[in-house]
């Protein structure tokens, strides 16, 4: 065998093995756009609650 049909037997167990890349996602498929909430509609984020949600060492110790 020489140089060439090596490059090739190696790039066909390559392809085989690998396939291809997978597909581009758009910028568009990435995003999401949500409508603002009314005024008088219930909003799922609460301030004054919000604390709850991440740690905070000086909070645990009581500090």
């Amino acid at each position: 065998m020489n140089d060439d049909e090596v490059t090739e037997v190696a790039a066909a167990a390559r392809r085989a093995r690998f396939s291809s890349l997978p597909e581009r996602i758009r910028f568009e498929d990435m995003t999401e756009i949500r409508d603002v909430p009314e005024p008088g509609e219930p909003n799922p984020y609460n301030p004054e609650r919000s604390w709850t949600f991440y740690s905070c060492l000086p909070l645990d110790l009581g500090l």
